[in-house]
């Protein structure tokens, strides 16, 4: 049996040793410059994969444990945007990025809804007044992860669909000069 091209692909690219020891040093740029390719590569339209992205952004600013993935899918079927892109979209949020943009989310939302209520999590004795913190605490979150999901959704759609554009005709021209 011959082994093709595409069977040999790994999901990372190899790496040399980059000392004498021989020990495997991860090279980043390499690494980026990689998946970039990659997903310059992807199949579709480049507006139905910034579509997809911008679903994967949009649902990655809601605090949807467990969901965020699936809901982008959703929202990406729907908005006829790439899946895969999608997902990797929601990846904005994780266990390093959370705490951040939940922690933004939520001061926008007091902004936007012009709270002026201290947040403390002191304040909180009885169950009642978990019920209704707790009730103020979510609308705020939610109508700050709205706005910003919203915001980051439009911008990442642009930007991507740009960087699609421009890597795709960038990987044109170099076939156009290969055939000359």
């Amino acid at each position: 049996m011959s082994s093709s091209k595409s069977d040999r692909r790994t999901l990372l690219p190899r790496f040399k040793p980059t000392s004498k020891s021989g020990r495997w040093r991860w090279n980043w740029q390499r690494w980026c410059r990689y998946y970039y390719k990659r997903f310059l590569r992807l199949r579709g339209t480049p507006e139905s994969i910034a579509r997809g992205f911008a679903a994967g952004v949009f649902t990655g600013m809601f605090p949807a444990f467990g969901l965020q993935i699936v809901s982008g899918v959703a929202l990406a079927t729907l908005l006829r945007g790439n899946k895969i892109v999608a997902a990797a979209g929601t990846w904005i949020s994780n266990p390093i990025t959370d705490l951040p943009i939940w922690a933004l989310n939520f001061q926008v939302g007091r902004w936007v809804l012009g709270s002026q209520r201290a947040f403390n999590p002191q304040s909180i004795t009885s169950f009642e007044n978990l019920l209704k913190f707790g009730t103020e605490f979510a609308i705020e979150l939610l109508v700050g992860s709205l706005l910003m999901a919203s915001l980051c959704a439009v911008g990442s759609y642009f930007l991507t669909l740009r960087a699609v554009r421009r890597g795709r005709r960038y990987r044109r021209s170099l076939q156009k000069s290969s055939k000359i």
